[in-house]
């Protein structure tokens, strides 16, 4: 099975067969990213670097396109929306609610947590979980606070 990052690259060169420019350059600017994280890194490409270089591409968009919506441009919101959509295909789909919650409440009962104060005990246990890569950590700060007296 190929790399996240060798299933981009051969995405980038069948949108540019297809002629296809919008996607090619949405494409081409993630693997720019991607070397760039390895460059600053000084670390190889591999899928943990690609996927994180990725989540982070498509946080800045979603961030950007909130901004855009409270300007008004629709336009910019469209092509983000449009951007969002491409490249969240090479990421994996995050937990349901009710796992993440599962995971939480696992957690609070492993690290003992009893108030908010020891919040950072639960996510710092939750990031050590093999599920760390497919939990949104916003969703999962929400829910610990609702958690914890």
């Amino acid at each position: 099975m190929p790399s996240l990052y060798e299933t981009l690259r051969a995405d980038i060169i069948t949108a540019m067969k297809a002629r296809d420019t919008a996607t090619a350059t949405m494409l081409r600017t993630a693997d720019a990213a991607i070397q760039r994280a390895s460059m600053d890194t000084g670390k190889p490409i591999d899928d943990a670097l690609a996927l994180v270089s990725m989540k982070k591409s498509v946080k800045n968009l979603i961030d950007a396109r909130a901004e855009f919506e409270k300007a008004g441009r629709a336009d910019l919101v469209a092509a983000n929306t449009a951007e969002i959509t491409v490249l969240e295909k090479y990421l994996p789909k995050g937990l349901d609610p009710a796992k993440l919650e599962a995971l939480i409440v696992a957690t609070i009962a492993a690290t003992g947590a009893t108030s908010k104060k020891e919040m950072g005990k639960v996510i710092g246990a939750l990031k050590q979980l093999p599920e760390a890569g497919l939990i949104d950590f916003g969703a999962a700060s929400k829910v610990i606070q609702a958690k914890l007296p």
